[in-house]
């Protein structure tokens, strides 16, 4: 095998000069980012660095077989090679970009003019993921080239900028009353059933909504009675489903009312069976909003794994609980940001219906900044 090295200051610069040389045969054995580090351990010079070969044997010939009457055998398209090398380029860029993503982020946070140390170390302290602090340290650093000097709301203001930029495109806000059913999913000690109240009891009180509840806890005695306690306080019909027979029966007597919430069994949801034994007892049709309700209290792996195993519901927004338990409320933008999913409500006590907020981009936005850097 023919094989050469390559330099160059892009990737797609360096595939043209592989291409060129070698022919579109060529083979990418292994690449490379290369960078120098100059002010603040800033990535200044990178170049991208490919060994790249190409087989110099003849290739096979193929003999067509005289008489018989077998047909004649035609060289193959090479299509799978050729897929198979954009396959290996695709993987390579991915990899070059996890490369440079890492080298920025290291160089950038390591290397904080002070005056940006502390606002970084805000960021950090409230868990917001790296990828997320780097993008934001960028244009600090902008900002410093060109102006100077940075004020503490000004570091705010441009880590708002960017945060915005990120989730403005996800949907925000409470239930759309369009869908009769609400299902409320999460695992247990999340302080669901008290947030179905909240949001039922806002139902009734500010749309002046006719409601009902349908629960499939049937695992938690206390679970069934704290529910019908809110239910007779909202005057608001109750039924208990242990089967999906029970629960088509539970739909049908509540035809007539204009919302239904589904309170579902607090559950380990890190467990596939649960999650399976829940998609045999009720029906995610177009006629449910579907909502995930996790803590901030949590760690955030473990959410993760949560938000993994009902990846398959119909998931339209999270809901956070226990915001005003945690000092720390990064992993709430982090995880929208990485399952790209809107927020619903977050809650701030057990009073209800009081301590729920209907969230909007500003309100978490400005929520993520109190204290030192209101």
């Amino acid at each position: 095998m023919k094989m050469k090295k390559y330099i160059a200051p892009s990737i797609n610069e360096a595939m043209k000069q592989v291409r060129a040389d070698l022919g579109e045969e060529a083979v990418i054995i292994s690449s490379k980012v290369v960078v120098k580090k100059k002010f603040f351990g800033l990535i200044r010079e990178k170049n991208f660095e490919v060994l790249a070969g190409i087989d110099e044997m003849e290739p096979p010939k193929f003999i067509i077989p005289e008489q018989k009457n077998f047909p004649p055998i035609v060289p193959a398209k090479d299509e799978h090679h050729n897929e198979g090398n954009v396959s290996e380029l695709m993987e390579e860029i991915s990899s070059l970009k996890e490369i440079l993503n890492s080298l920025k982020q290291e160089s950038i946070q390591s290397s904080l003019p002070d005056e940006l140390k502390p606002f970084v170390d805000f960021l950090k302290h409230q868990e917001l993921n790296n990828e997320l602090i780097t993008d934001i340290c960028d244009e600090l650093f902008a900002h410093l080239k060109t102006e100077k000097e940075i004020s503490n709301q000004e570091m705010v203001q441009i880590a708002k900028n960017i945060l915005h930029k990120k989730f403005f495109m996800l949907p925000m806000g409470g239930l759309s009353y369009e869908k009769k059913y609400v299902c409320v999913l999460g695992p247990t000690g999340v302080g669901k059933t008290t947030t179905i109240a909240k949001m039922a009891a806002r139902s009734v009180l500010e749309k002046k909504k006719k409601i009902g509840f349908i629960t499939t806890d049937t695992y938690r005695i206390a679970a069934i009675e704290q529910l019908k306690t809110y239910a007779n306080l909202l005057q608001a019909p109750v039924e208990v489903v242990y089967n999906l027979n029970d629960y088509q029966v539970a739909i049908e007597k509540f035809a007539h009312l204009d919302l239904v919430f589904i309170d579902t069994a607090g559950r380990n949801y890190k467990e596939v069976k649960y999650v399976n034994d829940l998609k045999k007892l009720i029906s995610l049709d177009d006629e449910v909003e579907s909502y995930l309700v996790l803590s901030l209290t949590a760690k955030e792996r473990d959410n993760e794994t949560i938000i993994e195993q009902f990846s398959e519901f119909p998931i339209e927004k999270f809901i956070f609980t226990k915001v005003d338990e945690t000092n720390s409320i990064g992993a709430m933008y982090n995880l929208m940001f990485k399952y790209n999913k809107g927020l619903a409500y977050y809650t701030t006590g057990q009073e209800v219906p009081e301590d729920i907020e209907e969230a909007t981009l500003e309100k978490i936005l400005d929520i993520f900044f109190q204290g030192e850097f209101k």
